[in-house]
């Protein structure tokens, strides 16, 4: 079979996660960034990049040897059909209008940071428009891609766990941003949740998206506990699953897994309590390279979408109802 030409990439926006995080990385180390994991890729050609900021256009482009750099998508607006995918790794407040340029330039894919858009109406309307338009639309919500999170939610599925008996995601950085991976990743292990309540709202980064407490259920009435921390403090993303069989943390974003089993007391006899624990490496480094491999199956053989447009739209749409339920309690409070 011949070998098929390289999908053309088209980075917009070149800082941190577009290619950023990997710059002072070891060479063999796994990519963290878009730039980094398309690079890896045979499959894939970074032939060009949108910034505004010249100096980091420049900077991003000779470090990631992409031939051309332009400050905004209207200097490629006669190029339609020439890029098989668009990243976007802008801010969030871009991405609608970037979205709207991205699809007159008829790629084959879009792939976007989260959350797609700073608001669950903008988010609906351009995943509507991208499906109608046959654009592939991925949302970077990592985890679905971290190889250790997949064989997580497999064990899950299995009850290889035993029986589950809760759940606690600790985040901060806003319900939408950080919150925004946590609820995507809840809803990917264990499904569509209802909100039941909310305790507290905090406004510890962005301005517009509060860091909240939040209790939900799964459709199987487990507890689940959105635990906030603040993000003036230290960044903090960890999850924490309760089965009958013991504890299994989720540390330092996916970097570390714990895992406490029960084991008969050493100390009270007829007790059963949870050994000291054991450590291990996280599969979180290889999440973007099973990510642009994903990216590259769905185009070339169909294969699905592990993060797709639908499932960041159903994540983002609980994220707003807890925060209007936080908002309006805490109006009420506050009277």
């Amino acid at each position: 079979m011949a070998e098929q030409t390289p999908l053309q990439v088209l980075i917009v926006g070149c800082g941190n996660i577009a290619g950023g995080f990997d710059a002072s990385r070891p060479a063999d180390a796994a990519p963290l960034t878009h730039a980094g994991a398309y690079s890896r890729h045979p499959g894939f050609r970074l032939a060009a990049c949108v910034e505004p900021d010249g100096e980091r256009r420049q900077t991003f482009a000779g470090r990631w040897n992409v031939p051309e750099g332009h400050a905004d998508l209207d200097a490629l607006a006669h190029r339609a059909g020439e890029f098989g995918v668009i990243s976007i790794c802008s801010p969030t407040p871009c991405h609608a209008a970037q979205l709207e340029a991205a699809l007159r330039l008829r790629p084959r894919a879009i792939f976007c940071e989260k959350p797609v858009t700073t608001t669950l109406e903008q988010t609906e309307y351009w995943v509507n428009a991208c499906d109608e338009a046959g654009v592939l639309l991925a949302v970077n919500h990592t985890r679905r891609w971290d190889p250790e999170v997949v064989r997580l939610k497999q064990a899950l599925r299995a009850g290889e766990l035993g029986p589950l008996r809760s759940i606690v995601g600790h985040y901060n950085k806003g319900i939408l941003n950080n919150g925004g991976h946590m609820v995507d990743l809840l809803m990917y292990l264990v499904g569509p949740m209802a909100l039941l309540t909310t305790a507290s709202l905090a406004h510890d980064f962005w301005p517009d998206d509060p860091t909240i407490a939040a209790l939900l259920r799964t459709a199987d009435g487990i507890p689940v506990y959105l635990n906030p921390a603040d993000a003036r403090d230290f960044a903090f993303f960890e999850l924490e699953i309760v089965t009958a069989t013991g504890i299994l943390r989720m540390e330092d974003g996916g970097m570390q897994w714990r895992e406490r089993k029960a084991i008969d007391s050493p100390h009270f006899r007829g007790y059963r309590a949870l050994d000291g624990g054991a450590r291990r490496d996280g599969g979180y480094p290889g999440a973007m390279t099973s990510a642009v491999s994903n990216l590259y199956d769905a185009l070339r053989s169909g294969a699905d979408l592990a993060s797709s447009g639908r499932s960041a739209l159903e994540a983002q749409r609980l994220c707003a109802a807890i925060r209007d339920a936080a908002v309006r309690s805490h109006t009420e409070v506050n009277k």
